[in-house]
């Protein structure tokens, strides 16, 4: 019965000791700005919308997939994570011993002067001339064993593999940060595409325009009606129009070049970018919503706070080093000096080495490792404060730009209205010989560079909504962070 109950008691005390931690509380830092009103669409916060779901341009989402699928970014940002699941499963198999099969054959010969007057018995033979006989001995042993398998009574190990595992969860964040920017930059170049194919299709219809007034003002020329002067400057204006022309397709192909880069693939063939921006819906609107702690989840900020709890992780590992270790070492086989008696009953050999060690002096080293420790968290609440001011001031000014950018759009599209008007105007007014051509120029001048501007606008708003939605954390519908929070790496 004492047996039994010191059995137990060690047990419950084992139990006990390896339930331990030296890890401080994790607390997650005040944040240092003041938390925004978040923006949603429909009751539903911008993170949990998907990027098919705001991107809703067909053309679009055939683009993004290719680049979450080519681009080469990406693609390392993956391989870093697979590298730090790996990482993370080398520190976990400390918490269990390593277990290994082991075979050996030992043969020792010794001199007769070192054996003195001891006979060979079995397993042993003798060889050599008479005088100089030699004394061969042969052992064979086969077992499994374990070697400086540490109990992990302080968490210094478990507190290494709760670091392994942040940084894991870390590198995941950073990833769908990078997918999140990459759908962004990829969502940008098309719009950019988009405008320059509008504004290209604005100096081809200009350009139309040019020409039949340079045909009616050289007919009017040649009536008597008009002026030289009028014609060349008529002609002045078809010259800027091609111009403009040759303008816009060179910055058409090297958008579209810039767009190309961020697929990692070439543009598929089928890509139409016809229409340019009045090709229909592009991206939703996202409606003001009710506040959300937007900061908290974008993922680089999730990223930073992975990476405090590593470094908070990682002190409990320097703590534990201060206190005493126990490692075991055990092995179970049989041995024999015969290879023929190896499994036979009277060949079982076993050994069991535990080993108890307290650190006394390292020359500092200990508590200079601990002071690391400690200023490394530091530094990860730096960073990660730093993250949260960063996410605050990208959605304040995105926030900000797209009230302002709204009411310049309606301004904009009343100034291309009153231009269009006025330059109808001046039209007839140089038709009906009341005018010279020189207020025409000027009306139509007035008028290319406000539908310039009008598509300059339009493509500033959608840009600031892919903006927004980036800095919001707008989810993807890989590797969310709810996904990467619930699935530890296997082992």
């Amino acid at each position: 019965m004492r047996s039994a109950i010191a059995r137990l008691a060690i047990a419950t005390l084992c139990a006990f000791l390896g339930a331990c931690t030296l890890e401080p509380t994790y607390h997650r830092p005040d944040s240092p700005v003041p938390v925004p009103a978040g923006v949603a669409r429909a009751g539903i916060a911008a993170a949990d919308i998907g990027w098919r779901e705001f991107f809703v341009d067909p053309q679009l989402q055939q683009l993004l997939a290719l680049a979450l699928a080519n681009n080469r970014d990406l693609r390392v940002a993956a391989l870093n994570v697979q590298s730090a699941q790996a990482q993370y499963r080398i520190q976990r198999s400390d918490l269990f011993p390593t277990v290994d099969a082991s075979a050996e054959e030992q043969l020792d010969e010794f001199p007769a002067g070192v054996l003195g007057t001891a006979l060979p018995g079995p397993g042993s033979s003798q060889s050599g001339s008479a005088g100089s006989s030699e004394t061969t001995f042969r052992f064979y042993d086969v077992g499994i064993g374990f070697t400086s398998y540490e109990l992990d009574f302080f968490g210094r190990i478990r507190s290494l593999n709760h670091a392994a595992l942040q940084q894991y969860f870390s590198y995941g964040e950073t990833r769908r940060s990078i997918q999140l920017t990459l759908v962004a930059e990829v969502a940008t170049a098309y719009l950019a595409v988009l405008t320059d194919q509008t504004l290209l299709d604005i100096a081809r219809e200009t350009l139309n325009s040019q020409n039949d007034s340079y045909a009616l003002t050289e007919r009017m020329f040649r009536s008597g009606t008009s002026t030289e002067l009028a014609l060349r400057q008529a002609e002045s204006t078809v010259d800027t129009a091609r111009a403009s022309v040759a303008q816009y397709n060179r910055q058409l192909a090297q958008d579209r070049n810039a767009l190309q880069m961020l697929l990692g693939t070439p543009l598929p063939d089928t890509v139409d970018f016809a229409g340019g921006l009045d090709r229909g819906t592009v991206v939703t609107e996202l409606d003001e919503g009710i506040p959300s702690e937007v900061l908290v989840r974008r993922p680089d900020v999730l990223a930073a706070e992975r990476q405090l709890q590593a470094a908070n992780a990682q002190i409990g590992a320097a703590r534990a080093a201060f206190l005493p270790a126990i490692s075991l070492t055990g092995s179970f086989g049989t041995a024999s000096t015969e290879l023929s008696g190896l499994f036979k009953g009277d060949s079982r050999t076993w050994t069991f080495s535990p080993q108890f060690s307290v650190p006394l002096f390292a020359g500092g080293a200990l508590v200079a490792n601990l002071q690391a420790t400690k200023i490394a968290r530091r530094s990860a609440v730096a960073r990660y404060e730093q993250a949260i001011q960063t996410a605050f001031r990208e959605i304040a000014d995105a926030l900000v730009a797209r009230g302002t950018l709204d009411e310049q759009l309606q301004a904009q599209q009343s100034l291309v209205a009153t231009t269009s008007q006025a330059y109808r105007l001046a039209q007839m007014r140089f038709r009906g010989g009341v005018d010279s051509y020189l207020n025409t120029l000027d009306a139509q001048r007035a008028l290319l560079s406000a539908r310039q501007q009008l598509q300059g606008v339009r493509l500033m708003r959608l840009q600031n909504l892919v903006t927004l939605y980036k800095a919001l954390g707008g989810g993807l519908l890989e590797h969310t962070a709810a996904a990467a929070q619930s699935t530890p790496p296997a082992t």
